[in-house]
């Protein structure tokens, strides 16, 4: 693709700020249909409960603001906080600020 590294996925070209993505579990937009008592359908867009959370890295001692699912914050305080949560998740999934932290705590780990 044009305009990008060799070790450049193709998503980091771009800038998710605002997207209804998940930053924890990639969950977004669905599409389906509104019906009516009448049976009529017309096409509607199904958004992720999206929240912004501040979550503690123990490992670190910091805290790190994402926008998250309700799914996802429930995932990550079943799997025992956030660097739990990150060491078993999926790298394709992950946002770019998500990868960042996942990196530093598996450095921190590592060191100690």
């Amino acid at each position: 693709m044009y305009g990008m590294t060799p070790r450049q996925r193709p998503d980091e070209t771009k800038e998710y700020a605002m997207s209804r993505v998940c930053e924890l579990t990639g969950k977004g937009p669905m599409s389906g249909n509104t019906v009516s008592h009448a049976n009529n359908r017309s096409r509607r867009r199904f958004l992720p409960n999206l929240n912004e959370v501040t979550l503690m890295s123990d490992v670190l001692g910091q805290s790190f603001r994402l926008r998250i699912s309700a799914a996802g914050l429930r995932s990550v305080d079943h799997r025992g906080g956030l660097d739990a949560f990150l060491a078993k998740a999926k790298d394709d999934e992950l946002s770019i600020n998500a990868l960042k932290i996942k990196k530093a705590i598996s450095k921190a780990q590592a060191a100690a």
